[in-house]
């Protein structure tokens, strides 16, 4: 099927009502194995959905549930506000992948948003990692203007 990247719409609702607390909540990230069986975009709402398809990765050196992001930094570019993490690696992993969710474990698994990697990146007894974009106005990926 398809990943789309986008912050999840059920996300932006919990975040205006206090379901988030993005810097003290335990916030992780799960890989979306290559060619998964499912839709994952904006309308994704829970790291349930990912694995109810059976489409999380695995492979040596990843574990169900990703990992926790470390490194949470909440600060304002003009007038937007802007989250960076600590990029995530898994070290000695061998591990395809399309894309990620990051959800909130904290909260019921509850979605914040997903990741499409425009194809399948891969590693072979080496070091995968998510490489978080620079922590910009317009390069965060979660981001509030």
């Amino acid at each position: 099927m398809a990943i789309t990247t986008a912050m999840c719409t059920s996300f932006k609702s919990e975040l205006l009502g206090g379901v988030h607390d993005l810097d003290s909540n335990s916030i992780r990230i799960a890989l979306i194995k290559a060619s998964p069986s499912g839709t994952y975009n904006a309308a994704t709402t829970n790291y349930s959905d990912v694995t109810g398809n059976s489409d999380e990765a695995s492979g040596t050196g990843y574990s169900s549930t990703g990992k926790v992001l470390a490194g949470a930094a909440i600060t304002i570019s003009g007038t937007t506000a802007i989250v960076d993490f600590t990029d995530a690696q898994w070290t000695s992993s061998t591990i395809s992948a399309d894309g990620c969710i990051i959800f909130n474990a904290s909260q019921s698994n509850k979605a914040i948003a997903v990741i499409d990697f425009s194809g399948t990146k891969t590693s072979t007894n080496g070091t995968f990692t998510v490489q978080f974009p620079a922590a910009g106005a317009s390069t965060a990926i979660i981001r509030i203007a």
